[in-house]
């Protein structure tokens, strides 16, 4: 059976239709994962900076924001983000055969925690550890 002119145009006008709206279905999958990934992402990472700076779980919303771009504008800070943004970006480094490929350790901060325990511990042996 013979489809007229006009009955092609309505019966590609209404595919139009359906595929915009899987465009806009898609779009909406794809905004909806991505809002999920942001949120793993945040809940993962402010869980591992309180359980290094657990001191910092009381401060107000304001005095926290204060301590992030306080300790985020050092340019200490900024030059180990730069080194480990560059280490991230770099491409692999070949190996020799039959050797591994070592990873980069990134530089060791002390954490606030980390820095109250070890002046804690000074004093009770003289500065040597005990076995």
């Amino acid at each position: 059976m013979a489809l007229t002119k006009t009955e092609k145009i309505a019966s590609i006008e209404e595919q139009i239709t359906q595929l915009k709206n899987q465009q806009k279905l898609l779009k909406q999958q794809h905004n909806e994962q991505e809002r999920k990934d942001r949120t793993k992402r945040l809940c993962r990472r402010m869980g591992l900076f309180e359980s290094l700076l657990p001191d910092s779980v009381p401060l107000t919303e304001e005095l926290f924001k204060t301590f992030l771009e306080k300790t985020i504008l050092s340019e200490y800070t900024k030059k180990i983000l730069r080194e480990l943004t560059a280490q991230n970006t770099a491409p692999p480094t070949p190996t020799n055969a039959g050797t591994a490929a070592k990873p980069v350790t990134p530089v060791a901060t002390k954490t606030v925690a980390t820095e109250r325990k070890n002046d804690g511990d000074e004093g009770k042996d003289g500065g040597t550890a005990q076995g």
